[in-house]
């Protein structure tokens, strides 16, 4: 009895200690959630306020003007749609057969580790390094235009390549191993246990990484004016060839205009558009992985 006396202030003081660091912690993780949530919602409140009365049908569908009331975004809008499909046609075939690749064919030598050390040191590559890949490899090498669809798109496309890589990785790596043997057990190929197991129960994380992915995609500037795009665009692409202009890179011509009217309200207008259709590129991958989600 004397001893179970004096071992419970001891235990108590534990408790105590370790529930007050507890809930320490998670003050500390809810200031530092807070500070990002509310730093973000001021921003876009700030720039929705700046745009009430310049976004407006005219500004969606009007070509560049120097008056900023006739300013419009629409060959920047059609621009990056263009880009962005490319980039989602190139990057999601190559990313995903690459991870197939690393993770059901290829050994555990030193010639994989060597693929994945240099494909997770390119995923933290500076853009404006892509950019001058681009200039030299697109441009200077195979001669496919300065600032065209295709050369932006391929140089942004080799910029996410290896996020969605590894992520794809990740998404292929976490089906458990037991689920293959079960279908290597009935007699399928390696190819069908990939088909029919490995990728269905893959795809919602592939999808993850790859939103993620194009969402960077759309906001990237420096690799488009290292390729030459130019900042405004007055009429739409009509081919892969035509020279094309981005969202981003037209909010930063306008934002370099002297006038008031440009800074604030038609920078503010463009940024809210670009937002629009970045949240809404999201949303319908994010129908696409639920859809594979509920499937498997």
């Amino acid at each position: 009895m004397a001893a179970d006396t004096r071992d419970e202030p001891a235990d108590s003081g534990f408790g105590h200690i370790s529930r007050t660091k507890d809930v320490s912690f998670r003050l500390l993780a809810l200031a530092a959630t807070l500070v990002g949530i509310v730093s973000l919602a001021a921003l876009l409140l700030n720039v929705a306020v700046d745009a009430v009365g310049w976004l407006d049908w005219q500004f969606l569908t009007n070509p560049p003007h120097p008056d900023p009331f006739q300013a419009g975004f629409l060959p920047a809008i059609v621009g990056s749609i263009a880009i962005m499909l490319v980039i989602a046609l190139v990057t999601f075939p190559l990313g995903v057969g690459a991870a197939i690749y690393l993770e059901e064919y290829a050994g555990d030598g030193y010639l994989t580790k060597f693929i994945q050390l240099n494909i997770a040191n390119l995923a933290g590559v500076p853009s404006v390094v892509y950019g001058l890949l681009g200039l030299g490899l697109f441009v200077g090498l195979f001669s496919i235009g300065y600032g065209s669809v295709l050369a932006a798109a391929f140089t942004i496309a080799l910029l996410i390549l290896p996020i969605v890589i590894i992520s794809a990785q990740e998404a292929i790596r976490s089906v458990p191993d037991s689920q293959r043997q079960a279908s290597y057990g009935m007699g399928a190929t390696k190819w069908q246990t990939i088909r029919n197991v490995v990728l269905p129960r893959a795809m919602p994380g592939i999808m993850t990484g790859t939103i993620l992915a194009l969402g960077r995609a759309i906001g990237e500037t420096a690799p488009l004016i290292m390729i030459a795009a130019p900042t405004t665009v007055f009429g739409l692409p009509n081919g892969p060839f035509s020279k094309v202009s981005a969202m981003p890179l037209q909010i930063y011509n306008w934002a370099s205009y002297p006038q008031t009217e440009f800074q604030y309200g038609v920078v503010a207008a463009g940024v809210v558009t670009l937002l629009v259709v970045l949240l809404t590129i999201n949303s319908i991958a994010i129908v696409i992985r639920n859809r594979y989600q509920q499937r498997t």
